[in-house]
């Protein structure tokens, strides 16, 4: 693993990037299981999307982007992105269920 200041060539970086790439998506992949295991604690589609659950994790996002150097503007389609996924995984597994 190499800082960014340490990276000698353009190689180096796609490298890294990569690297980083792969762990963001094992990290989306982990996401994904807690939110099949959040189904099981909800009755029914109705519950699902959670809309105060969604705008109060949405602000954190933004801040954490804000406070980490990044567009929370970025951040925050990003995460819209992900939750209209993850919200709609967590609706099948729930209508699976019955």
């Amino acid at each position: 693993m190499k800082t960014p200041k340490d990276c000698e060539s353009l190689q180096d970086v796609r490298t890294e990037i990569d690297r980083l790439d792969q762990a963001i998506i094992s990290l989306l992949a982990e996401r994904s299981a807690y939110v099949k295991v959040a189904a099981r604690f909800k009755s029914d589609l109705s519950t699902v999307a959670a809309p105060e659950r969604l705008r109060t994790m949405l602000e954190d996002r933004r801040r954490w982007a804000a406070e980490s150097g990044l567009s929370p503007e970025f951040v925050d389609g990003l995460y819209q992105r992900i939750t209209d996924y993850f919200i709609g995984e967590e609706g099948k597994h729930i209508k699976n269920r019955k």
